[in-house]
C-alpha cells in the first residue's frame, strides 16, 4: 500500500485533531531521521500510523485482539491509552500491509518503551513527545537534546517524566517503561566512562 492511501485510512480512523497530532509526529520523525542518519521515508510512515488505533472503541478493540490474537498484559487490557500501541502494531501489518519490523515494533512501544530500543522506536518515541503541537514544562529543553544528538539523554529524562508522572497521578507503572529506562541509564553511564 501506498503511502497517500495509509494517509487516507489514518485520515478516516482518526479524528482530526488527532490525524493532526499524527502528521506532525511523522514531519517531527522524518526531521529526526535526518539528524540521526536514518530512512527519512520509513520514519515518516513509523509517524503517520503511530496512533492508528487510539480512537478505537469497545467492542472495535475486542474484534482486533480476537481476530489477531493480540496479547495484551494485565495493565493493557481495558485501558486503550496503552493497548493502542500493541493493537495498532497489527493494524498496521495487517490491515495497511505494512512489513517492516521496525516500523511495526516502533508503532508497538511508543507508548511504553522498551529496554534496548532500535533508532526507530527512539525516534517515534520522542517524535509522539515533542512534536511541534505539544506544550508541557520541560519540552523545549527535550527538544534541544534531541535536535542536538542527545536522544539517548531525552530518552532517559523522558522515561523519568513519564514515571513521575504516572506516580503522582497514582496510576501503576508499566514494567517495559521501567526497563526501558534502567537500560538506557546504564547505556549513558558506561559510555561516560
Amino acid at each position: 500500500m501506498d503511502l497517500e492511501n495509509i494517509n487516507k485510512k489514518i485520515m478516516d480512523m482518526l479524528p482530526k485533531r488527532r490525524f493532526n497530532h499524527s502528521l506532525n509526529v511523522a514531519n517531527c520523525a522524518a526531521k529526526l531521521s535526518e539528524i540521526y542518519n536514518y530512512d527519512k521515508e520509513k520514519a515518516y510512515l513509523a509517524g503517520i500510523v503511530h496512533d492508528c488505533a487510539k480512537y478505537l472503541n469497545y467492542d472495535e478493540v475486542n474484534y482486533y485482539v480476537n481476530k489477531y490474537e493480540i496479547y495484551l498484559d494485565e495493565l493493557e487490557t481495558n485501558n486503550i491509552a496503552l493497548s493502542h500501541s500493541a493493537i495498532g502494531s497489527y493494524i498496521a501489518q495487517y490491515e495497511l500491509g505494512i512489513e517492516d519490523e521496525d516500523i511495526i515494533n516502533s508503532i508497538k512501544y511508543h507508548t511504553t518503551g522498551k529496554e534496548d530500543m532500535n533508532l526507530l522506536e527512539k525516534i517515534i518515541y520522542l517524535a509522539d513527545l515533542i512534536e511541534e503541537g505539544r506544550n508541557f514544562s520541560g519540552i523545549d529543553s527535550l527538544r534541544e537534546l534531541v535536535y542536538n544528538g542527545e536522544i539517548d539523554q531525552a530518552l532517559l529524562i523522558s522515561f523519568n517524566n513519564t514515571i513521575k508522572f504516572v506516580i503522582e497521578n497514582n496510576q501503576l507503572i508499566h514494567s517495559r517503561t521501567i526497563k526501558a529506562r534502567n537500560y538506557i541509564l546504564k547505556e549513558i553511564t558506561s559510555n561516560n566512562k
